[in-house]
């Protein structure tokens, strides 16, 4: 299953503490703690958030580019097309998490039973 299609996305995070999927924008949106994570474009784009040294290597590849209206946050736009394997992708899925998931309460991540990272 592709993580560029609806049902690979939903298949490959639903397992994720804390994840809910909401419908808006006209994509496919994945959050946590009602926060987005992940973005799923009908264009069979993946946008999620990247640190600052993941941004700038990822946005020099073909395929990746600075996400329109998140750029500013360091969000990269993922094309299936793009270099970056299955598996690649799946580690900026799970990082974009980590990253937005930081920013949660500690009492908000312990309700979604989010384990703190490096346990």
């Amino acid at each position: 299953m592709s993580l560029f299609s609806q049902s690979g996305f939903d298949a490959t995070l639903e397992h994720i503490p804390g994840i809910t999927f909401v419908d808006q924008w006209e994509s496919h949106v994945a959050k946590v703690g009602d926060k987005v994570f992940a973005v799923l474009r009908p264009d069979e784009r993946l946008v999620v958030k990247v640190s600052e040294e993941s941004f700038e290597i990822l946005t020099a590849m073909e395929g990746i580019d600075q996400a329109p209206y998140f750029a500013k946050r360091k969000w990269v736009s993922i094309d299936k097309t793009s270099p970056l394997g299955e598996e690649d992708v799946l580690h900026y899925l799970r990082r974009s998490y980590d990253l937005v998931s930081e920013g949660l309460t500690k009492k908000l991540r312990a309700e979604l039973g989010i384990v703190p990272i490096g346990r």
